[in-house]
C-alpha cells in the first residue's frame, strides 16, 4: 500500500473538494490510501460539522480522517488565517513522523509517498521537505487566479518591493495584459490583501514556492475551460493537472439538525411545485452576511423584479466580533415590512442551505452568486447561469473571468468588495440588482447557450475519468493521475503529463505591456 495525506484549509469549500479529490484517487487505484488531517475554524462551527458529516459519508472507503487538535492560541491570532495554518504545524509534523516510522519497521505499513497540500498551506512544505516526502498542491482557485497570482509575484521579484503591486490596487483605470488572456485585466481585480504589507509579503513567497519546491500543481478546472494557462504557463511551473471539475454534489457535507433537515425537504418540496428554470437562487456563501440596509435592497428588487426566487440569508455577527454568520432567530423582524407575506406566492428566504442541492434541482434557472470557484464548477455543471455579485478574495477576479472572459455570465456587479472587519462597502442598490435579475432571466441570454456546451463538457471530463482528458472528437489520451503517483517510485522526478490543449480562436498579445509609470502616477 502507497499512503498520501491530504491537508486542507479549513473552509467548507475547501474540505468537501479536497475529500472529493482524495476519493477520485483511492477509488481509481486501490493500492492507494489517504490520511486527510483536518483542521477546525475557530470562528466557524460549522467546519467542525463538516468534517463530521464528510467523515461520515466516506466511511469505507481508503480515507482516514485525523482531526488535528486546536493549537493553544491567543484569541487575536485566532482570527489570523496565516497564523492560525502555521500554528498546526507541529502537529502535521508528528502525523507524518509517525507515518514514516511506521513504514521503516514494518513491511505491512503503507508507505508515505507524498503529501498533498492546499494552496494556503504551503508552509507544510517544510514538514515533507523535512521528512523527504515529495509535496503537490490542490489548487482550488481558477488556473486564470493562478496565472494572475504569478504575474503579481514577478513584479514583486522584478521590484524588490511590493510598492508596485499595491499602486496598482490603489490606482484607477489602469489595465494590466496578461499573454495568456484576451482582455486586459483592470488593477482594480488585485486582492486586497496586497495592500497590507506583510499578507503581500506572505503571499508573494507562498507562490515562489509553487514555482520551486513542489512536483505539481493539482488546479480543480477543466482543460476546455482554460486551456489557454496551461499553454502558457507549462515552462514556468511544475506540471499543471487539470483534475476538474471536483465537486461534492451530494450536500455540501455539513450535518444538520433534524429541524434543519425537514426546512431542507419543505423548501425541495416547493421547488418541486415550481416551473422549469424559473428560480433564482440568491446565495452568498459560508461567511457573507449583509447589514440591513443592504438586505432592504435586495428585497426590494426581489419583488419589483416579480421573478420567483429562494434566498438564503443569514445573519451577521455582532459588532467587532470576527466570526461565521449564523441563522436569524426570526427573519422576519430583519426584512421589510410585509415582504414575506407579499412574497408568498413567488418565493422563500431561508437560512444556511446545501447550495449544490438547490442548484440541482430543475426548477432553478439563475444564480445569484459571491463567485467562489467552487460555486462557479457547480453553476458550470448544472447549467445554471450566474449573476455575479463577488465579495472578496479571488472572487472579483472570478467575476471577471466569467462575465469578460468567457463570455459564461452575467454580472450585478464586478467590483463589489467586502473587507472583514473594516468600513462597510457600498450599497447596491435594488435597481442594479433588478437589472442584475432581467439579465438572468431573460428570454434571449448570450450566456446561455455558451455555458450549455461547457456544462456538457464538463460532464464529458468526469464520464472519461477526471483524470483523463479529452483530444478532439472527444479521445482521452491521458493516463490516471493515481496510477503515474504510484509509478513515479523513488520520487526522483515528476515525468510532465501530457496536457491536452484545444485551439481557441482568439488572436493572443504576446509580452507584457503594463504601465508601471501610469500605476505610480509619473
Amino acid at each position: 500500500m502507497f499512503e498520501l495525506i491530504f491537508i486542507p484549509a479549513p473552509g467548507i469549500g475547501h474540505l468537501a473538494s479536497t475529500v472529493e479529490m482524495a476519493n477520485v484517487l483511492v477509488t481509481r487505484d486501490h493500492r492507494l490510501s489517504v490520511t486527510l488531517l483536518a483542521m477546525k475554524l475557530p470562528y466557524d462551527v460549522k467546519v467542525a460539522e463538516c468534517i463530521e458529516s464528510l467523515s461520515t459519508s466516506f466511511a469505507g472507503k481508503n480515507i482516514q480522517f485525523n482531526v488535528l487538535p486546536e493549537p493553544p492560541l491567543p484569541e487575536e491570532s485566532k482570527k489570523d488565517f496565516i497564523v492560525l495554518v502555521e500554528s498546526y504545524k507541529p502537529y502535521v509534523r508528528e502525523v507524518v513522523s509517525n507515518l514514516t516510522a511506521s513504514a521503516a519497521t514494518s513491511i505491512d505499513s503503507p508507505r508515505l509517498v507524498g503529501l498533498v497540500i492546499d494552496m494556503f498551506c504551503t508552509t507544510m512544505i517544510d514538514v515533507g521537505n523535512e521528512f523527504g516526502v515529495p509535496c503537490y498542491v490542490f489548487y482550488t482557485c481558477s488556473a486564470s487566479f493562478l496565472a494572475f497570482s504569478l504575474y503579481l509575484q514577478e513584479l514583486y521579484e522584478e521590484n524588490g518591493s511590493n510598492e508596485v503591486v499595491e499602486q496598482l490596487l490603489n490606482s484607477d483605470n489602469v489595465e494590466l495584459t496578461l499573454p495568456n488572456f484576451v482582455n486586459p485585466i483592470p488593477s482594480k481585480l488585485i486582492p486586497t490583501l496586497f495592500s497590507n504589507k506583510d499578507k503581500a509579503v506572505w503571499f508573494h513567497n507562498h507562490i515562489k514556492r509553487f514555482r520551486l519546491e513542489i512536483k505539481g500543481i493539482l488546479i480543480n478546472t477543466f482543460e476546455e475551460m482554460e486551456s489557454h494557462v496551461a499553454k502558457s504557463y507549462s515552462q514556468v511551473l511544475p506540471p499543471l493537472y487539470f483534475v476538474g471539475p471536483v465537486l461534492h454534489l451530494k450536500n455540501a457535507g455539513v450535518a444538520g439538525s433534524s429541524e434543519a433537515q425537514n426546512n431542507a425537504d419543505i423548501i425541495m418540496k416547493w421547488l418541486d411545485d415550481q416551473p422549469p428554470s424559473s428560480v433564482v437562487l440568491v446565495c452568498f456563501g459560508t461567511m457573507v452576511s449583509f447589514d440591513e440596509a443592504q438586505v432592504a435592497e435586495i428585497a426590494n428588487a426581489l419583488e419589483e423584479s416579480g421573478v420567483r426566487f429562494i434566498w438564503s440569508l443569514r445573519q451577521p455577527p455582532p459588532k467587532g466580533k470576527f466570526e461565521a454568520p449564523k441563522n436569524y432567530n426570526d427573519i422576519r423582524n430583519f426584512l421589510p415590512e410585509g415582504f414575506l407575506d407579499r412574497t408568498m406566492s413567488i418565493g422563500r428566504v431561508i437560512g444556511w442551505t446545501s447550495q449544490v442541492e438547490i442548484l440541482a434541482h430543475p426548477a432553478i434557472g439563475g444564480f445569484i452568486s459571491h463567485c467562489g470557484w467552487n460555486s462557479v464548477l457547480e453553476s458550470v455543471w448544472h447549467g445554471v447561469l450566474i449573476a455575479t455579485w463577488p465579495m472578496h478574495a479571488e472572487q472579483q477576479f472570478n467575476a471577471f473571468e466569467m462575465v469578460v472572459e468567457l463570455g459564461l455570465a452575467v454580472e450585478v456587479t464586478l467590483d463589489y468588495r467586502i473587507t472583514f472587519g473594516e468600513d462597510k462597502p457600498r450599497l447596491v442598490s435594488a435597481e442594479e440588482i433588478k437589472s442584475g435579475i432581467k439579465k438572468l432571466m431573460g428570454e434571449e441570454s448570450n450566456e446561455q447557450p455558451l455555458l450549455n456546451v461547457m456544462r456538457v463538457a464538463s460532464w464529458m471530463v468526469l464520464v472519461c475519468d477526471v483524470c483523463l482528458r479529452l483530444r478532439a472528437k472527444l479521445m482521452a489520451v491521458v493516463s490516471s493521475l493515481a496510477i503515474r503517483m504510484l509509478q513515479w517510485g523513488e520520487w526522483s522526478g515528476i515525468t510532465t503529463l501530457d496536457v491536452v490543449t484545444r485551439k481557441r480562436e482568439r488572436k493572443m498579445e504576446k509580452g507584457r505591456s503594463l504601465n508601471i509609470a501610469e500605476a505610480r502616477g509619473d
